[in-house]
C-alpha cells in the first residue's frame, strides 16, 4: 500500500511542512536522544527514545506531504516508515510497533517493565534512524533542511 492509498482510506491528511517545522522536530529528537541517556528510570529512558523515534517518523510523513489522523496516529506514523524509506524498513516498523506497545504499558499500566538492554537498544536504533532520515531528506527534500 502507498501513502496515497492511506490518505484515500482516511488514515492520513495532506500536510504542507516548512523547513522551520522540520528543524523544530529535529530539535526535539536531539533533546530526547540526549535526555534518554540521563540518570532517569529505565522506563523513562525508553519512553524518551520512543518519542525521538516517533518524531523522526513524523518528519518523514510531514516531508512526504502528510500527517496522521488522530485515530491510531502513533501506529500509522511508525508503520509509514517502510512506505517512505523502502520495504527494507518493514522489520524496523514492526520493531517500533512492539516498542510502542511496551512504552504504553510502562507509561499507563505498570512501572518497571522495560529492561536496560531494551532502553539501550532503542536509543541506538534511534540514532541510526536519525542518520537514515537525514540522508533521505538530503536526497528527496533538501529544501526542508535548514543550512
Amino acid at each position: 500500500m502507498r501513502l496515497q492509498q492511506w490518505a484515500a482510506n482516511g488514515w492520513l491528511r495532506p500536510h504542507q511542512t516548512t523547513p522551520s517545522q522540520i528543524a523544530d522536530l529535529f530539535a526535539i529528537v536531539e533533546r530526547d536522544i540526549e535526555d534518554s541517556d540521563r540518570d532517569v528510570s529505565v522506563d523513562w529512558q525508553f519512553g524518551i527514545s520512543y518519542n525521538a523515534t516517533l518524531k523522526l517518523c513524523t518528519i518523514l510523513l510531514y516531508a512526504s506531504g502528510y500527517r496522521p489522523e488522530k485515530n491510531l496516529a502513533h501506529y500509522r506514523t511508525l508503520q509509514a516508515l517502510p512506505l517512505i524509506l523502502g520495504p527494507e524498513f518493514s522489520d524496523d516498523a514492526d520493531y517500533l510497533d512492539s516498542c510502542r506497545a511496551k512504552r504504553n504499558t510502562a507509561e499507563y499500566d505498570t512501572a518497571g517493565t522495560i529492561s536496560q538492554s531494551e532502553a539501550t537498544e532503542l536509543r541506538a536504533f534511534t540514532r541510526e534512524l536519525r542518520t537514515h532520515v537525514l540522508n533521505w531528506l538530503r536526497k528527496e527534500h533538501p529544501s526542508l533542511i535548514s543550512p
